[in-house]
């Protein structure tokens, strides 16, 4: 979704861009007036000297009650915008796909979910852990883990993070045929009530 609202904003602002640039450069260089052509009563600007917005544009509005409001909520609809655009541009990008090394010097491509959910499945398997959560970012060649694991009461996290490694992890290591698995655990207890000794 990032992606095409990505293409979207770019899209909308260069096209944008492109009319004012060019409607800009047609007033300035006295291009109707060159040409002979008459472009219109819609047309902004009457002749080089022009400005975009005359005294009379930028004043029209000030003393009616709903201006400014409007122009605060406005601006600031676009800062919010800006602001939740900046941070998902900062966010980690989940892996879509492993590129899996056949041995023959081609490779095949597998789903970076597939793997997830299979690691996930395993993991929920090692005693101690009650549920778990995997995701693949990195590179294609070179993907990364992030494992988080919620353990049960009377899980022992040193145990469980090495059956992990041991055994989910190296099994999603050898089968992608990579050389390395780089991985981010991180581990939460299930909450419980307090048991009563008698």
């Amino acid at each position: 979704m990032l992606r095409t609202v990505n293409r979207v904003v770019l899209g909308v602002l260069g096209l944008a861009l492109v009319v004012l640039g060019g409607a800009v450069l047609v007033a300035g260089l006295d291009l109707q007036r060159r040409w002979h052509v008459d472009l219109g009563s819609w047309w902004p600007f009457d002749g080089r000297h022009d400005v975009l917005l005359s005294r009379a544009d930028r004043t029209r509005w000030r003393h009616e009650d709903w201006w400014w409001p409007a122009v605060l909520g406005g601006l600031g609809l676009v800062v919010l915008l800006a602001a939740w655009w900046a941070l998902a541009q900062l966010r980690r990008r989940r892996l879509r796909e492993v590129r899996v090394d056949t041995g023959d010097g081609e490779s095949a491509t597998l789903r970076a979910r597939s793997l997830e959910a299979v690691v996930a499945a395993e993991a929920e398997l090692l005693a101690g852990v009650d549920r778990a959560h995997v995701r693949l970012g990195g590179r294609r060649t070179a993907p990364e883990a992030r494992v988080g694991l919620l353990l049960e009461a009377h899980a022992e996290p040193a145990a469980a993070l090495r059956r992990l490694r041991a055994e989910a992890l190296e099994h999603a290591r050898a089968s992608a045929g990579l050389a390395r698995l780089p991985t981010e655990v991180r581990m939460r207890a299930v909450r419980h009530r307090a048991e009563r000794v008698t």
